[in-house]
């Protein structure tokens, strides 16, 4: 099965981590299919703190690809945001 999940990457108590779309049996940190955003949990001031492209999460959805937990989460909470 295809999912939507973070893949984490940064140093030590730096977490960074990327959304990816992969297959359910790879490594968390292992190959990916495609890299869709990030999310910077520890970001501040003017940085970034999450970005994903629209476009390819609703194409990836409409293939049939399952979003984490967390990643519909973070969508769900971005998606709120930008309405507000």
């Amino acid at each position: 099965m295809v999912v939507i999940r973070l893949a984490r990457g940064g140093s030590k108590k730096r977490p960074f981590y990327n959304i990816v779309v992969t297959d359910s049996r790879n490594p968390r940190d292992g190959r990916f299919i495609e890299r869709l955003g990030f999310y910077n949990p520890k970001a501040s001031g003017q940085a970034v703190k999450f970005q994903i492209c629209d476009e390819r999460l609703a194409h990836w959805t409409s293939k049939g690809a399952q979003m984490s937990d967390t990643v519909a989460r973070l969508v769900k909470e971005a998606k709120k945001a930008v309405a507000a």
